[in-house]
């Protein structure tokens, strides 16, 4: 079976659903017996190395990999291919138009803005937030924005709100770190 290249981009704040919308996305490609794979950011090692969890606790096998050029040389017997975590590839871009333009499906599910509400602090800064997930929304087939339920008033949540003081971008961690917020309260506490 032929398919055609395209990215689908699935963005929103933690606890939105992401992961459990990318999985689903995958079987959707496994019952009509695509070859799919699905890759995990490698320090994401919370529940398990080589499996990929929802907050819900569903688990699918998935490659760990640090940057997305580490999958390149398998690509050839794959036709879909899922990215979870995707604000963490510093290739995301280059990797998601390239594997598209091959003619694979490109599903990447993740954060969309820092927990600081930022996408970038100027061009100059080492902290870039998750630009590179906002760059490939021009080169999208589609975009697919979720919303979690805001842990404070129960309205939906379109951000994510740290609840430890550490001012590391990258900081992995689940509900522990981490709530979903609307926007009114967001900054209240």
């Amino acid at each position: 079976m032929k398919i055609e290249g395209n990215l689908q981009l699935i963005i929103g704040p933690m606890f939105s659903g992401k992961s459990t919308e990318l999985i689903r996305r995958i079987r959707r490609y496994q019952h009509a017996k695509l070859e799919c794979i699905i890759v995990k950011y490698l320090f994401d090692n919370r529940h398990s190395e080589e499996m990929l969890s929802t907050h819900d606790k569903v688990f699918v096998e998935a490659l760990p990999v640090q940057t997305l050029a580490e999958v390149r040389s398998c690509l050839d017997d794959i036709d879909v291919i899922g990215i979870d975590e995707g604000q963490f590839y510093p290739d995301l871009v280059e990797f998601c138009q390239d594997a598209a333009n091959m003619g694979k499906v490109v599903i990447v599910a993740a954060l969309d803005g820092t927990f600081e509400r930022k996408v970038k602090e100027d061009s100059d800064s080492i902290d870039k937030g998750f630009q590179n997930v906002i760059d490939l929304i021009p080169s999208a087939e589609q975009v697919i924005k979720l919303s979690a339920i805001c842990c404070s008033c129960g309205q939906d949540a379109a951000f994510t709100r740290r609840l430890v003081a550490d001012n590391k971008q990258e900081l992995i961690g689940g509900i522990e770190l981490y709530e979903p917020r609307c926007r009114q309260c967001f900054s209240i506490d």
